[in-house]
This record gives structure tokens, C-alpha cells and sequence, in this order.
């Protein structure tokens, strides 16, 4: 059994990684994006543009053996994303985590990988003094709610509409606590949903 591990990201993931992002905008996300987005995937500018992201604190890979199989993005939350539905910032909005992006190629689900990473960042998060994280995932995506759900991560109530090459995607914003502990598992049958 090949082992399954997250590592900080080097310029040499950047083509792995915008494989694992054009598998899951193809697949997994292929009712919420616009045909335009997946049909016209451009792998060398998104490979490009993650190169510039590895090496820099935040970007991690998930592998089993060598191939790569998921990545996570976070950081800091920009004040946009922590503030509510009226513009009005929280006290601790300096300290807030956002995981940017979690994805794990939807052929390598459901063997712990996107908990590893969310866990993995998280760690990191709350190691630079932050009390609670925050992620934006499609509405209409259940499984990732679902994955955020097992980690105590509950929509807070705020949602916002990104204009997805000219089709309205609707996010919602989920957060919870930096310390996480998962739910176990159930099984793809209890949600009718393949799992991250």
C-alpha cells in the first residue's frame, strides 16, 4: 500500500496540481461551472500561476506514493471574505484563516486525503495566532459541504454570487474552529455523494 502524506508545494507540483484542478472542475464541478471554463481549461497558464504560488507558506500537496492527489490553498482572510452581508468586518477579522481552495481528484477520494490537508492547514492557521478559518464552497456542492461538516464547519449564513464566465455561481461561506477533530466517515450510500 503506497503511502498517502501532505508536503509543502515546490514549483515541480505546479503540473500536477493543475491537473488535480482541471480533474475537479471537469468532473466533480462540471454542473456548477460554465462549459466555457472546463472546455477551455488552459493548463499552461493555470500551471504557470501555480509555480508562482509553490514554494511560498500556504500551498500544500496531498500524495499517495509519489503521484499527487489533491492540494489546498490558505492563508490569511482577506477582510472581504471574513466580512458579513452588509460589509460590517468582525472584531477578530485580522486573525480569521480562509482556506482559498481544497481539492482532491475526485478518483482518489474517499481515502482521507482532504482531511489530511484541511488538517494540515488548519495547524498552520492557528499556529500564526488564528482562533477560527472560513471557506467558500459552490452552494449546490453537497459533498464538500458535507467534508466541511464532519470537520465542525457550519454555513454562517452569508452567501455571495462570482460571475463564472458570465454564469452566476452562488457560494457559500462556511467557518469553524481551527482545531479539528473528524466526524467519522459515512459512506458514500448514506449521501448519495462521492466524498472528498
Amino acid at each position: 500500500m503506497a503511502i498517502a502524506l501532505v508536503r509543502p508545494a515546490t514549483p515541480d507540483d505546479a503540473a500536477a496540481v493543475t491537473a488535480v484542478q482541471r480533474d475537479v472542475w471537469t468532473t466533480a464541478w462540471a454542473d456548477f461551472l460554465p462549459a466555457g471554463l472546463t472546455q477551455g481549461f488552459d493548463d499552461e497558464a493555470v500551471t504557470a500561476a501555480w509555480e508562482r504560488a509553490a514554494g511560498a507558506p500556504g500551498l500544500w500537496v496531498a500524495t499517495e506514493g509519489t503521484e499527487v492527489v489533491g492540494f489546498c490553498l490558505a492563508g490569511p482572510a482577506p477582510q472581504d471574505d471574513v466580512a458579513d452581508a452588509v460589509g460590517e468586518v468582525p472584531d477578530d477579522a485580522a486573525q480569521v484563516g480562509l482556506v482559498a481552495t481544497l481539492l482532491v481528484s475526485p478518483r482518489w477520494g474517499r481515502r482521507g486525503h482532504g482531511g489530511r490537508l484541511l488538517v494540515t492547514a488548519a495547524e498552520a492557521l492557528r499556529s500564526g495566532g488564528g482562533p477560527r478559518g472560513i471557506t467558500w464552497v459552490p452552494e449546490r456542492d453537497a459533498s464538500s459541504r458535507a467534508f466541511y461538516r464532519r470537520a465542525g464547519w457550519e454555513p454562517d449564513g452569508t452567501v455571495r454570487t462570482l460571475d463564472a464566465g458570465g454564469r452566476p455561481l452562488r457560494e457559500v461561506r462556511l467557518g469553524g474552529p481551527l482545531g479539528l477533530e473528524f466526524a467519522p466517515e459515512p459512506s458514500a450510500d448514506d449521501l448519495g455523494l462521492p466524498l472528498l
